[in-house]
């Protein structure tokens, strides 16, 4: 079992930054592959980014790119996202995930999740 905890969610104007950070225990020395996803209301849950154990050659969704960018530190298992130039549509509730294996963008390969930080952009 690994278990993920989300952190750094918060209110920010249009325009500004947080970093979302996901510490993970548990099973963590078997190399995992993290995502971070968010769930807007109304909306399905969505995938934001995706970095691999080796850190190279993260996914981005086409909404987020040149915005977002996912980082890891394998010796702090933690793992984090750096959100720039926030948007009010980027507003909604961010998970981290974890899986053993590639990266993929579908939610259901996902074993692991954390409980979810919000952030929320004002316009």
């Amino acid at each position: 079992q690994v278990q993920l905890v989300e952190s750094g969610g918060g209110l920010v104007q249009a325009g500004g930054s947080l970093r979302l950070s996901c510490a993970a225990s548990g099973r963590t020395f078997r190399p995992y592959t993290a995502g971070w996803f968010r769930q807007a209301p109304g909306k399905e849950r969505e995938v934001v980014a995706a970095i691999s154990w080796s850190g190279g050659r993260p996914y981005y969704a086409d909404s987020v790119k040149g915005r977002f960018t996912s980082s890891r530190d394998n010796a702090k298992n933690t793992v984090y996202l750096q959100m720039n130039s926030l948007k009010p549509e980027d507003t909604a509730v961010y998970y981290c995930a974890a899986r053993v294996g590639p990266i993929t963008i579908a939610t259901g390969d996902y074993a692991y999740w954390g409980q979810g930080t919000q952030v929320t952009v004002s316009s």
